[in-house]
């Protein structure tokens, strides 16, 4: 067991990271009904906009959090501006705007930072080495997972014990009872695609340190992300976790014991849960 300890600490850093970026698309898809295939592309964005502030000072790191994160809000306000007028019209027309909208933000993240790899420099505490039960761990990953648990334990309180969250899944339920009191659903929708933006950013400005950014980031964290949100359930906060620990335990212990396999056995997880499930995906017939 004892060989398996940093993996898995590893897999559950990786899986709690990947619940952050995954949250903003199952806010947006779940609670804000819009299907954003341009989130791996918010993501990276806020990525390479750490990976370009941070100087590897205190003081440059946080401006590259805050940087990152409003990034991405900017970016999930221009998704809510340009699918406002396709509400109502499924998610087919949703998916193929928003995935012109990745292709295109892609290519432009390549042109202006190039096809490297990038890190951002991180202050001297946090570009060493802690001691838990008697191995090393980068302390960065256990900085990321902490702040990993902090954002999702605010995440669902805010959704699951605020009127703000009560208000968001209302909308989800009956837009015009909503309207009825007063409050205009569409106003609603930005702000939930908004804050969807603003989580990807900073799940960009997190992952970076650990996992780098590149032309590889946008495809793999929606890709990701979607499993993750088909797997825990549309607009479930603790169904996303869930199910964001179990790909990152995946994903770092199957190298580690079955590495041929180990590309193969995300997916295979996947359709196996899916296959095995008794319970349907919202929205669809029992």
């Amino acid at each position: 067991m004892d060989t398996y300890l940093i993996p898995g600490l590893d897999g559950i850093a990786y899986g709690l990271l990947l619940a952050i970026a995954a949250a903003g698309l199952t806010l947006a898809f779940g609670a804000g009904g819009v299907l954003n295939l341009a989130h791996g592309t918010l993501i990276a964005a806020g990525g390479y906009v750490a990976a370009t502030t941070s100087t590897g000072t205190w003081p440059s790191l946080a401006a590259a959090v805050t940087a990152a994160t409003v990034v991405g809000a900017a970016g999930g306000g221009v998704l809510a501006a340009a699918t406002a007028r396709l509400r109502g019209r499924g998610h087919l027309d949703q998916a193929l705007l928003t995935f012109g909208i990745a292709l295109i933000g892609a290519d432009l993240l390549t042109t202006v930072f190039g096809a490297d790899i990038r890190r951002p420099r991180l202050p001297a505490a946090l570009d060493t080495t802690l001691t838990i039960a008697g191995h090393p761990y980068p302390a960065d990953r256990l900085a990321a997972l902490t702040a990993a648990v902090i954002i999702t334990t605010i995440g669902y309180a805010v959704l699951h014990r605020t009127r703000a969250g009560r208000l968001i899944r209302a909308t989800v339920d009956d837009r015009h009872m909503v309207a009825g009191i007063g409050v205009n659903p569409r106003a609603v929708d930005t702000t939930v695609l908004v804050v969807s933006g603003a989580l990807a950013g900073l799940a960009g400005a997190l992952c970076t340190p650990i996992l780098g950014v590149g032309p590889a980031t946008a495809p793999t964290t929606l890709l990701l992300s979607l499993v993750i949100v088909v797997c825990g359930g549309l607009g479930s906060v603790p169904g996303a976790v869930v199910a964001a620990i179990g790909v990152g335990l995946v994903q770092t212990i199957g190298v580690i014991t079955i590495p041929a396999l180990a590309p193969y056995l995300l997916l295979s997880a996947m359709a196996l849960l899916l296959l095995t499930r008794r319970r349907p995906l919202p929205g669809m017939p029992g």
